[in-house]
């Protein structure tokens, strides 16, 4: 049985993360409507935030939190603000310079969902008598007969946000409730079912990217952080072919922005192969070069009481990646992948999360790769 909206013998006493947005003042409201005892928080995660968004890009400005406690006051819950402010920075904005800095491509969703929404707030949250954290991300758990609970992908696979909570453990599940995941809905019933139910975020639009470099600009706000380092872009052959000012404002398989001065002999595009922050050189080459044929994954973190057994999986490789046939297997904590095709665009850094059907069987952060005819690649 799905577990995303529990009726049981006593309300639960729900905690709700309200970002401001129109998905989790959504949630908060189903929450409420099925009989839980439902109180409504906003993460203050910015030590300065800003009076209005970008657009719709950033969050926790001002303005989020006001929209926030206004949906509250319309679904009829109490409301606070929490500070987290400074668990944010060292937990998943210093992860995601230091990682830049070391020549990986982190993912700082999967590191704000595992440190902040269900470590800090949860452990808050049961500390403070609540049964279970609640937010409008597109995911589904489901109870078994045995007590315990699986990850799957929500309804809606155009929606599916399980890949980013793909680092939550047996624990964190028990006491996590997404009511958004098992409803077959467009994004637009969503808004629609905000608007009947008058909250006035109904048309906010959806916020992106990374949250906290709310003008986009990714490598600007590295550069600020760690200074500008120039370098050289090189070929295969190591001859160069370009400058850089900072190793760190590339990720493999970028092609645009490269600033290459030198065309490729065949003309054809050339796209970023690897970066190593030891000696500041990026390698560019022919998008063939790309091709994965395995990897390495480390620190791996499963939905569930055991490891998972060697075997045929799918695996999703970025949030709004698709799925490929994999075989995996544990070995000494390591997680050892091998595709069924070769695929591209494999940065160390990434987070590789494996699906058994559509449930999630568990998250690891990818260490090296293997390339088609190559050694393993590693930063």
């Amino acid at each position: 049985m799905t577990e995303n909206l529990p009726r049981t013998a006593r309300p639960l006493r729900v905690l709700a993360a309200m970002s401001g947005g129109v998905d989790s003042a959504v949630a908060a409201a189903r929450a409420a409507e099925a009989g839980h005892d439902v109180t409504g928080v906003h993460l203050a995660l910015s030590a300065n935030p800003q009076s209005f968004r970008t657009g719709a890009r950033g969050c926790c400005t001002i303005e989020d939190s006001r929209d926030a406690r206004r949906a509250a006051d319309v679904i009829g819950i109490p409301f606070y603000v929490w500070d987290l402010a400074e668990r944010f920075r060292e937990d998943v904005v210093e992860d995601f310079i230091s990682e830049y800095e070391a020549g990986r491509t982190p993912n700082p969703c999967l590191r704000c969902n595992e440190k902040i929404k269900f470590a800090a707030l949860l452990d808050k949250a049961l500390a403070l008598g609540f049964d279970a954290v609640c937010t409008g991300h597109y995911a589904t758990v489901v109870l078994n007969e045995d007590g315990s609970r699986e990850l799957h992908r929500a309804s809606d696979m155009a929606k599916d946000q399980s890949y980013v909570l793909g680092v939550l453990d047996e624990k964190q599940l028990a006491h996590a409730l997404f009511p958004l995941g098992d409803t077959l809905t467009t994004k637009d019933e969503i808004r629609a079912e905000a608007e009947r139910r008058g909250l006035a975020v109904a048309k906010k639009p959806d916020s992106h990217d990374i949250c906290f470099i709310a003008d986009g600009d990714t490598q600007g706000f590295l550069a600020k952080r760690l200074g500008k380092a120039e370098g050289d872009i090189v070929d295969e052959s190591g001859r160069t072919v370009g400058t850089h000012e900072g190793a760190f404002g590339f990720t493999i398989g970028q092609r645009k922005g490269l600033r290459i001065g030198h065309p490729a002999a065949d003309g054809k595009p050339r796209y970023v192969l690897d970066i190593s922050p030891v000696n500041n050189t990026v390698t560019v080459g022919p998008v063939e070069a790309l091709d994965v044929t395995a990897l390495t994954a480390i620190r791996p973190r499963w939905c569930g009481s055991t490891a998972a057994a060697p075997g045929t999986y799918t695996a999703q490789l970025r949030a709004h990646g698709g799925e490929t046939e994999v075989f995996a297997e544990l070995v000494e904590e390591e997680l050892r992948v091998r595709f069924s095709e070769p695929v591209r665009g494999v940065a160390p850094g990434q987070a590789i999360v494996l699906y058994d059907g559509t449930r999630v069987v568990g998250s690891a952060t990818i260490a090296t790769t293997t390339r088609a005819g190559t050694a393993p690649a590693a930063v």
